[in-house]
């Protein structure tokens, strides 16, 4: 549910100043970048949102065009998150789904924005504010409805000034992205008027082209409709880019629109334009990295889960720069359990260590993972609920293990945790990303055990894989009953020096002492 532009942008920091009149307001923050993006259908997208385009990045946000009650939309021109669609009410993504998540992935510190408006099928006259009266009075029926859902008289020009100079208060318009001109094809005056609905846009905001650039995308190449005036504009339009549509596949049902995998590339593709003449540089990807330990409140880097082992859900991969390289979603900023690490995932203090709480439909947190062996393990994890309605999802590299797992009612709060088991599955040698996925609300997950059916020991996953140098290390039997403890340099040192020592015994788990 939307709770306010302050905060939905997590970390964000307002100046505060005073008006003319002596009123407190919030001054806009630079680091809300805000793009303009209009055109017909293929701006406004065709093609079905699949998961990943449905994942919410915390930093893209929308600022709403169309009330959409269906996805909590209900006052236009405040700040929502982006996800699909970002043009209507339906499920479909857009050249500006993928935009603005790279905008976002490559500058970590920036929240970026979209003021969508798309109407499909229509001409570039439409976007003209002196000539989309007489341009809709002549349009056929569904065309004028399409308009219509942006302004009850059709002026969508208006839509866009009007929705924009809210966004200037709360943050700063950085650029156009545009895609049009399939049903202006035979129009010469096409360049010549789009021009003049960015300048007309320019002028009722009181800004310049000089600071914001314009990126035009091209028409479909195998379509009906593909000619180079595109990437001519740059000719007629000053501080304006074009992103190809080279080697873009259509959607093999009409001549006009691209496929979900085009509309992803084509969204990076404009990115990468913008980034080239924004006012700030792209940052460098760095990948998400394996959880070590904490260290002065913070997490470092180690080594990947070993499995067989256990893992415990609280060590979750630390969070990398650029796309596909986040360790978790969560659905707001805030650790409510308020322990252990300073991030957005909830965390809280158990009897024996920590564990995630907190958890809703559709989040989810990876794990970089190393199987040893090729072959057949059995799944556990411990866990609580005081729902009957709760429920997650393994996935590994992104592929289903398993079914889903329906957890049942531990307790009637969440403090009473059970071991339960998952099944069976096949896993293959090698590193792998391990992902747990939130498939129904407030389950409480300590730790998740792979036990290698052949026998193979296994580690308690500790959390100090990573650490090297001198430690003890208690050795527990399968019924949890200490045998022994051994002194190595790590935990994986310490399982194989107590599998020596203990004898026929063929899950052995090891734990620090002191922990």
């Amino acid at each position: 549910m939307f709770v306010g532009y302050s905060k939905v942008l997590a970390g964000a920091v307002f100046a505060l100043g005073l008006s003319m009149s002596g009123t407190l307001y919030a001054a806009p923050d630079p680091n809300f970048h805000i793009y303009i993006a209009y055109g017909q259908s293929n701006m406004g997208g065709t093609a079905n949102a699949e998961s990943a385009d449905k994942v919410e990045h915390p930093r893209f946000k929308i600022f709403a065009t169309q009330k959409c009650s269906s996805k909590g939309r209900n006052t236009l021109g405040e700040v929502y998150p982006a996800v699909p669609s970002l043009f209507n009410c339906g499920e479909t993504i857009s050249i500006a789904d993928w935009f603005g998540r790279t905008m976002a992935d490559s500058m970590p510190d920036v929240t970026v924005g979209i003021i969508p408006v798309a109407v499909g099928g229509a001409s570039i006259k439409l976007f003209d504010k002196d000539q989309y009266a007489s341009y809709l009075s002549t349009a056929e029926g569904w065309l004028q409805n399409y308009a219509k859902e942006y302004a009850s008289d059709g002026n969508v020009y208006k839509t866009i000034v009007d929705i924009a100079k809210k966004a200037q208060q709360v943050g700063v318009i950085k650029g156009f992205i545009f895609h049009q001109g399939e049903t202006d094809g035979g129009y010469s005056d096409w360049p010549k008027i789009v021009k003049k609905t960015r300048d007309d846009i320019l002028s009722a905001l009181d800004m310049s082209s000089d600071s914001v650039p314009f990126v035009a995308g091209e028409l479909l190449r195998s379509g009906c409709c593909y000619s180079d005036r595109v990437s001519k504009l740059p000719n007629t339009m000053d501080n304006t880019y074009y992103a190809t549509s080279e080697n873009l596949d259509g959607n093999g049902v009409d001549r006009y629109h691209f496929s979900h995998n085009a509309y992803v590339t084509f969204g990076k593709r404009y990115a990468e334009q913008m980034l080239k003449v924004v006012a700030r540089a792209p940052v460098e990807p760095v990948p998400q990295q394996p959880f070590g330990k904490i260290v002065d409140g913070e997490a470092v880097a180690g080594d990947a889960f070993v499995i067989p082992g256990k893992i415990e859900a609280e060590n979750y991969d630390i969070n990398g720069v650029g796309s596909g390289n986040s360790s978790y979603k969560d659905d707001d900023s805030e650790n409510k359990g308020k322990a252990y690490r300073n991030d957005g995932v909830d965390i809280e203090e158990i009897t024996d260590g920590y564990a995630i709480g907190y958890t809703m439909e559709g989040e989810w947190l990876e794990y970089s993972v190393n199987v040893k062996t090729s072959g057949d393990y059995t799944v556990k994890a411990r866990i609580a609920s005081g729902s009957e309605t709760s429920g997650f999802q393994l996935l590994l590299d992104d592929k289903e293990l398993g079914s889903a797992f329906a957890a049942p009612k531990t307790g009637e709060d969440w403090k009473t945790y059970e071991d339960v088991d998952l099944g069976d599955v096949k896993l293959t040698e090698g590193p792998h990303v391990l992902k747990i996925l939130i498939t129904g609300n407030y389950v409480n997950i300590d730790w998740i055990e792979f036990a290698d059916k052949s026998g193979t020991s296994f580690i308690a996953g500790d959390g100090l894989l990573a650490k090297n140098e001198p430690r003890n290390y208690m050795v527990f039997d399968p019924m949890g009953v200490c045998v022994g403890t051994v002194r190595a340099m790590n935990a994986n040192e310490a399982v194989r020096l107590a599998q020596k020592n203990v004898k026929g015994v063929k899950n052995l788990y090891v734990k620090v002492l002191g922990r």
